[in-house]
């Protein structure tokens, strides 16, 4: 059994002792942390907190959990019950809430379970305040409410995602006619979760009729590994050429990430997403974007081409979420499939990346290959090195940045070595001696050539 308590929130496997999984015991400690801190920071005569959940087969019992524990704080509860992570941050600001709450393990196997928290932004905590969450849940100095002041429950019909997909319409950047007119043929492949009901819904939104849907059954049972990974992915990758689809949709179980596939049933790659959406929207607005260091170069090379500024953030969305306002970005995210664009909200939002991403390849006449070819061509290698207990990795991150200064160096998250032509980016692990290193160049051999002069480096260091 595992739980890992973080200050982006809590995530476990269900079941085991408390304290050693997310357990009943566990969830109420932790939702209660959480509107405690919630109403601390609101000035609402009444509080109200957004709550929604993907397919997963715990989320009825941890919602049910989650519910109680708030109305017995005195918050009303929306319930969007399934929905999607984006959709979830979408509400908050629409429906004027103080916080929100996803129930998601994002692409974690079905025995995980998650509460990811939302500020009033729509936005995730700060690491300054889920430290404060962390510290509620172990005082646990909970005042609850008397009888008269108990929270109600407040059902959103039809959930969210109608609001969410009318939001997407509106934008500058999705052609409904020109999708429509491309007349696409396109597999989903939403691995039994809600993105089973929020793709084909947007779909339909956009005019695409001849949708194949495989795994769009929000029951929980994921059929596959559930991270959109090339590994995880033949099924869909045969169904697209078996039908003659012209593209393939995939979500994680949030529908937060997005993976493309293609007509001859190759991977557009996760890296790609972000790089196409961006690339289309600074065609039509010029401006600056941002993405994580561990991301692929060929959202700079886009982004400088389009005469706009890149800037690099450290791995994590509240991080890319931050530097993007500082550097005032029209899109940014991860490369793990995670587009950003701040005119719907600061969150990773594979809807909106799929309506851009359409209008997109409606637009260009390309097939989605074609598209894909004519970006950049790069390719990440991810090793990890295992040390022992003893050895002090801070250190070792640190001669590694001596020893190339002569290079271009960031140390605002581990440390990245950006060469002329490729780069490899050094981070430890939170919770085990380990150092993950992330290497990109123009091709594979190339990437794991430079890994492995890496991990030879901090070898000799040892």
């Amino acid at each position: 059994m595992t739980l890992i308590k973080s200050i982006s929130g809590i995530r476990g496997t269900i079941g085991g002792p408390a304290g050693e999984g997310l357990t009943p015991l566990d969830t109420v400690k932790f939702a209660s942390a959480f509107g405690t801190w919630v109403k601390e920071k609101s000035t609402s005569k009444k509080v109200k907190i957004v709550l929604g959940r993907d397919a997963r087969i715990s989320g009825p019992m941890i919602k049910s959990i989650v519910v109680s524990t708030l109305q017995g704080l005195g918050i009303d509860v929306i319930d969007l019950d399934l929905s999607t992570t984006p959709t979830v941050e979408v509400a908050v600001v629409d429906l004027k809430a103080d916080g929100g709450i996803i129930l998601t393990a994002s692409h974690n196997p079905k025995q995980w379970n998650a509460l990811k928290l939302l500020n009033n932004k729509g936005e995730f905590i700060s690491a300054e305040d889920g430290a404060k969450v962390l510290k509620y849940a172990e005082e646990e100095k909970f005042n609850y409410a008397a009888i008269d002041d108990l929270g109600k429950v407040i059902k959103h019909e039809g959930g969210y995602i109608l609001e969410h997909v009318r939001h997407i319409l509106k934008l500058p950047y999705v052609d409904i006619e020109a999708i429509k007119n491309a007349k696409f043929k396109v597999v989903v492949d939403a691995v039994n979760s809600s993105g089973g009901i929020a793709v084909p819904f947007l779909l339909k939104a956009l005019g695409v009729t001849d949708v194949v849907e495989l795994y769009c059954e929000p029951n929980g049972i994921f059929p596959h590994n559930p991270e959109p990974l090339p590994e995880h992915l033949t099924e869909i990758s045969a169904l697209i050429q078996s039908q003659k689809a012209d593209v393939g949709i995939v979500v994680d179980p949030d529908v937060d990430r997005l993976a493309m596939v293609c007509e001859n049933g190759t991977m557009f790659g996760e890296e790609y997403t972000l790089v196409a959406v961006a690339d289309y929207v600074l065609s039509q607005k010029k401006g600056n974007t941002v993405s994580n260091l561990s991301s692929s170069r060929a959202l700079r090379d886009v982004t400088e081409a389009r005469g706009g500024q890149y800037d690099a953030a450290a791995v994590g969305e509240v991080n890319v979420v931050n530097k993007m306002k500082e550097n005032n970005s029209v899109i940014g995210g991860e490369g793990n499939g995670g587009v950003i664009l701040p005119e719907l909200h600061y969150g990773r939002d594979a809807l909106v990346g799929i309506a851009i991403f359409l209008t997109q390849l409606a637009k260009s006449g390309k097939s989605a290959s074609q598209l894909r070819a004519s970006f950049p061509s790069y390719f990440i290698s991810k090793n990890k090195i295992e040390l022992t207990p003893e050895i002090n990795v801070d250190a070792i991150l640190e001669k590694m940045a001596k020893k190339y200064a002569h290079e271009n160096i960031s140390t605002i998250d581990g440390v990245k070595i950006d060469f002329p032509k490729e780069w490899v980016h050094l981070r430890k692990s939170n919770t085990e001696p380990i150092i993950r290193i992330y290497s990109e160049s123009a091709n594979k051999e190339k990437a794991d050539q430079l890994a492995n002069q890496i991990i030879a480096d901090i070898k000799g260091m040892i």
